[in-house]
């Protein structure tokens, strides 16, 4: 692994490693060491959580915790996560068993979002708690102040039931149009259908979930503002 790639890696991040050793764990997944990144995830994750909680909590004051753990859980969960790992070009400097390689795990969602907590804990373990919570906030900020306090954290889908349902109409359904990509690494396409109102919009995702709840997104930006 090249150094100058890994400072662009650094630079993405927005922190320098004092102890290289680190960020070569942090990128190292269980199939190519039995010296990997799983228990740095695992501190990553828990950290994730706790700054993005107390970034929600200093931003919303006036939200309660159930609308607070809603939305910090938007926030954090695999599809938010593989978007910024993709971002930072991760899945190029992961360092993947041969089998691994060969199906295509550099761009698979679980392995690039649980890399990115990696680093994350990685982080805390080079600098400490103050410079995780820096790459946090630059890697988050952006999505955290995009937040809709209004939504209070719910999902996309909920919100347009929700909506829907109080207008009296009927809940929307959803249809997988297209899926391609490898198995490893596939992108779904979603139709989201309001037939009441002949509203049809489509969403995409890594997955079937992920792409209902874009479709969703786009049926409810839609009807909102009606």
């Amino acid at each position: 692994m090249a150094a100058m790639s890994l400072k662009t890696l650094e630079t993405g991040l927005g922190y320098s490693f004092s102890q290289a050793g680190l960020l070569t764990q942090a990128l190292t997944h269980r199939s190519y060491s039995i010296d990997n990144n799983e228990r740095i995830e695992f501190l990553g994750d828990s950290i994730l959580n706790c700054v993005v909680g107390a970034m929600l909590y200093e931003r919303f004051p006036e939200l309660r915790e159930g609308q607070l753990s809603r939305m910090r859980a938007n926030l954090v969960n695999q599809q938010p996560l593989y978007e910024i790992a993709r971002d930072l070009d991760l899945g190029t400097y992961l360092r993947l068993g041969e089998g691994e390689l060969k199906s295509g795990g550099a761009e698979r969602p679980s392995i690039l979002a649980d890399g990115l907590e990696s680093l994350i804990g990685a982080v805390y373990l080079d600098g400490g708690f103050e410079a995780a919570q820096a790459v946090v906030g630059k890697l988050l900020g952006s999505r955290i102040d995009q937040v809709d306090p209004g939504t209070h954290g719910k999902d996309a889908k909920t919100l347009l039931q929700e909506w829907l349902q109080s207008r009296r109409h009927g809940l929307p359904s959803y249809e997988l149009l297209a899926t391609s990509g490898q198995a490893h690494a596939q992108t779904f396409r979603v139709a989201c259908r309001v037939d009441v109102l002949k509203l049809v919009t489509e969403g995409s995702g890594a997955s079937r979930k992920a792409a209902e709840q874009a479709a969703a997104q786009a049926a409810y930006s839609k009807l909102s503002m009606t």
